[in-house]
């Protein structure tokens, strides 16, 4: 059984003494190893006015640098994420493959599957948290419990990160 409280205490403590502008995600890629596992996790932006998207956080700086943008690309998983506002599961790396064009690297790196959560402030998308492991690790509960746990630490992690980024 996942200790939740004591999870989410030590990402609140890590959250208050953070001082860089990656910490909050660090943070918050810590508490989502406590919860659900995640072999790679990145946090990316989104800035919906001008149709960018950013990978701010990364744990794995070599395969998936956190430098750059790109084009939002509007498809299956933009109106799952950022239409209707619900996490993109996909537990297979076949799945994956269908919808992201580098699912040869993520298998390459021993995932397939993937959970995004959408982090949504003042009814807009501002990032969706990424998490990914092997196939079929993201069950119907690890899910569930992505869904009830990490939306308002993820909420909190970026608006922490926003802030310390104004130096």
């Amino acid at each position: 059984m996942t200790d939740i409280d004591g999870a989410l205490a030590a990402f609140d403590q890590a959250l208050s003494l953070a001082k860089e502008p990656e910490a909050p995600f660090a943070a918050l890629f810590a508490l989502t190893q406590a919860l659900v596992g995640a072999k790679l996790f990145t946090f990316t932006t989104v800035e919906m006015e001008r149709g960018l998207v950013r990978r701010a956080y990364t744990s794995d700086p070599n395969s998936y640098p956190s430098s750059g943008t790109k084009p939002v690309r509007q498809d299956r998983w933009f109106e799952e994420v950022h239409d209707a506002r619900r996490m993109f599961v996909a537990n297979k790396l076949a799945d994956i493959a269908r919808i992201f064009p580098d699912y040869a690297l993520i298998g390459a790196l021993g995932c397939g599957s993937v959970i995004n959560l959408p982090v949504v402030l003042g009814d807009a998308l501002v990032g969706t948290v990424n998490m990914l492991h092997g196939e079929d690790h993201y069950t119907p509960e690890r899910q569930a419990l992505v869904g009830r746990v990490l939306p308002v630490p993820a909420k909190a992690a970026y608006l922490a990160g926003v802030y310390l980024s104004r130096g």
